[in-house]
C-alpha cells in the first residue's frame, strides 16, 4: 500500500449510504454564499507531508468546508484556526487555508480525520466511524516518522487511540482519557496529545481560546526539538 493507492480507495468509497446521500445532497443544494462554487462532494483524503513527524486527527469534513473544497480543514472557521496555529509554529508555509489551489504546504505535518465524509449535524455514527478506521490505520502505517499524534476533540482523540490499539502500538488495557492538554507517551517516545476541537461551538463560547490552542502546538514543537 502507498498513499496514491490509499487515497484512490478513499475517494471512491461508498460504504456508508447515509453519508453518501448527505454529502451529495449538500453538494447539489449548497448554501447561498457558495452557490457558484463547484463542491467536491466526495470522501476527503488526508493531506500534508508524507514524511511527517506530526499527525493531526480531526472529526470529519465540514459540510461547506472540506466537503466543498476537497481538502481537510480548508474553507471554514476550524481550518482558519488550525492552519493559523500550524503557521505560527512552523508547520505550514502560510496562515490561511482557502482551497486546494491556494499554495498551502504543510511541513513535517499530516492532517486527516476519523470520518472521511461530511455527516449530518456533524455527527457520524459508530458504524460509519468504524468503516473509516481501516483508512486511518493505513495512514498511520505509512507515516514512518511519527513522533507526535494530536487528537482534535474527543472523537478524533478516541478514534486515533482505538487505531493505535488495533495496530498494537498501545496496549489494549491502557486507558487514555481525553481532556484538553492531556499527554501520554506511547511506543518509541511518541507523544499523544489531545485538544478541544477548534469548532465554532468551542471558539465562539471561549471554551477554546487562541492562547490555549497555541499552547498545544508550543508543546508539540518543544517535544519535536528535543532530538
Amino acid at each position: 500500500m502507498n498513499f496514491k493507492k490509499l487515497n484512490s480507495q478513499i475517494i471512491s468509497c461508498n460504504k456508508c449510504l447515509r453519508l453518501v446521500k448527505w454529502r451529495e445532497q449538500v453538494a447539489v443544494k449548497r448554501v447561498k454564499r457558495f452557490k457558484s462554487f463547484n463542491y467536491w462532494g466526495r470522501p476527503v483524503i488526508g493531506f500534508g507531508d508524507t514524511r511527517a513527524k506530526l499527525l493531526i486527527v480531526g472529526l470529519a469534513p465540514a459540510a461547506h468546508g472540506a466537503n466543498r473544497t476537497g481538502r481537510m480543514f480548508t474553507g471554514d472557521s476550524s481550518g482558519d484556526w488550525l492552519i493559523k496555529a500550524l503557521y505560527k509554529f512552523g508547520f505550514a508555509n502560510k496562515s490561511i487555508s482557502v482551497d486546494r489551489s491556494d499554495g498551502l504546504v504543510l511541513k513535517t505535518c499530516y492532517i486527516t480525520a476519523a470520518c472521511r465524509c461530511s455527516p449530518p449535524e456533524n455527527k457520524p455514527t459508530i458504524s460509519e466511524l468504524e468503516n473509516c478506521m481501516e483508512y486511518l490505520k493505513q495512514e498511520v502505517m505509512l507515516l514512518k516518522n511519527l513522533r507526535v499524534v494530536c487528537g482534535l476533540g474527543k472523537i478524533g482523540f478516541d478514534k486515533i487511540v482505538a487505531c493505535l490499539k488495533e495496530l498494537s502500538l498501545v496496549p489494549e488495557s491502557q486507558k487514555l482519557i481525553f481532556a484538553h492538554g492531556c499527554e501520554y507517551f506511547i511506543g518509541n517516545n511518541i507523544l499523544l496529545i489531545g485538544t478541544y476541537h477548534p469548532s465554532q461551538q468551542n471558539t465562539f463560547t471561549k471554551k477554546l481560546t487562541e492562547p490555549m490552542f497555541d499552547n498545544i502546538f508550543r508543546r508539540i514543537k518543544r517535544h519535536l526539538e528535543k532530538r
